[in-house]
């Protein structure tokens, strides 16, 4: 529900968006998710919904970078927006994350396939982008100094 409470917050009010916004995930998530159940949900948009929601999933043989760059290259105007607001929301969740290599690699990911993305459809988005980007990074610097100064403040730990 964050997803949707972002794009609520940045002004969006096309109810196919919001409505994949809430579901999006869950087509992901589940297997063997029977997507039958919403188009029976939604008769009027449901296949909307539905299109735009298996816009943003990632496919079989698809690896993270070739998901991301699909998107970028040719997803729908939703698309993109729905995938930038998503990524907000996981990069606010990236401050419970203590993994330095996971939070790295997901900053990356977003400078090299969002950022792109977020300033074509949504300025606010991409500044909010790059703000958790240096918010994040600004933290692994902060861990990199504490670490490098050893048990005792007198250099590296070896080991």
């Amino acid at each position: 529900m964050d997803t949707l409470a972002i794009l609520i917050d940045y002004g969006y009010i096309d109810s196919v968006l919001l409505k994949a916004a809430t579901i999006h995930d869950t087509v992901e998530d589940i297997p063997d998710f029977d997507k039958n159940l919403i188009l029976q949900a939604d008769p009027e948009e449901g296949q909307a919904v539905l299109d735009l929601v298996l816009e943003v999933t990632r496919r079989e043989n698809e690896d993270k970078r070739q998901f991301l760059l699909r998107i970028l290259n040719t997803g729908s105007q939703k698309a993109k927006v729905l995938k930038c607001a998503d990524r907000i929301s996981n990069m606010i969740s990236l401050g419970y994350v203590t993994d330095p290599k996971f939070i790295e690699r997901y900053c990356d990911e977003t400078e090299f396939f969002l950022l792109p993305m977020s300033i074509e459809v949504d300025f606010n988005m991409y500044q909010e982008l790059i703000n958790l980007i240096l918010t994040r990074r600004r933290y692994l610097a902060g861990r990199c100094q504490v670490a490098g100064r050893g048990a005792r403040g007198r250099g590296p730990v070896l080991g």
